[in-house]
């Protein structure tokens, strides 16, 4: 069962925040991430779900009774230890101010008596990538809208585990890293409207990467450089399951 914050409960499916079809057909839910933060819930019934900009409201768990709160909120609606857990993927970089990023975490951590569980990307590692190589703008921008490991970690307190988590071949997640064996996905102009590092660069900037990233699988220099990963089964970037316990 999912409710809104300010709404009626309802049965709701993975997709849009008002319960509605997803995003884009290349931003679905993987398997392997929704294991992953299921095992990391634990026991939990009751579930907070933070979620805001495309791809988010995806893994709101579908085995627990869930809320959903849009985290531009000035403080959530609810009495401290409301939840036995809280949940978020892929929506840090969309809460609406980065200075009030820290009071969001905290504010989560009130609210809920158990884990909270966050999906995220370490800006660190982003620009390890191979698109770097023909698309640096966009992963640089990219870096730079991810809130740092450490910064999360003393926003939320607590005991903090990071775990990174590998990439399959198959991610039906597209985000970039999802296609690092499949980089000719990444000229489909529907994939790249997904992903919103690619929003964060000017037209000609995308334009120029797109066509440095044809050039080279036209002309056989990305499978000499990177060709073994169109074989590897896995993939570890950014990709990172943070863990917060009070």
């Amino acid at each position: 069962m999912t409710r809104t914050a300010d709404g009626p409960a309802g049965d709701a499916e993975h997709g849009g925040a008002d319960g509605g079809p997803s995003p884009s057909r290349h931003r679905r839910p993987e398997p392997v991430f929704e294991r992953a933060i299921r095992v990391a819930l634990g026991q939990a019934r009751s579930v907070l779900h933070v979620t805001a900009g495309p791809g988010g409201v995806l893994y709101a768990p579908r085995d627990r009774d869930v809320t959903v709160v849009d985290p531009a909120a000035e403080a959530l609606p609810f009495a401290d230890d409301s939840f036995d857990a809280t949940s978020s993927a892929f929506s840090l970089p969309e809460w609406p101010e980065w200075s009030d990023l820290d009071r969001g975490l905290a504010e989560v951590r009130r609210v809920t008596r158990g884990p909270v569980v966050l999906l995220t990307r370490d800006p660190a590692r982003i620009e390890d990538h191979w698109l770097a190589t023909y698309a640096p703008e966009v992963l640089a921008r990219d870096a730079r809208r991810w809130p740092t490991l450490d910064r999360i970690a003393d926003a939320l307190g607590g005991e903090v585990s990071t775990t990174r988590l590998p990439i399959p071949f198959t991610c039906v997640d597209g985000f970039s890293e999802a296609y690092y064996a499949r980089p000719e996905r990444l000229l489909d102009a529907a994939a790249r409207r997904a992903d919103p590092a690619w929003a964060a660069v000017d037209e000609m900037t995308a334009a120029r990467s797109v066509a440095a990233l044809r050039t080279a699988l036209e002309d056989g220099s990305w499978d000499a450089r990177y060709g073994r990963l169109r074989v590897q089964p896995s993939y570890e970037g950014s990709l990172v399951l943070v863990v917060a316990q009070p």
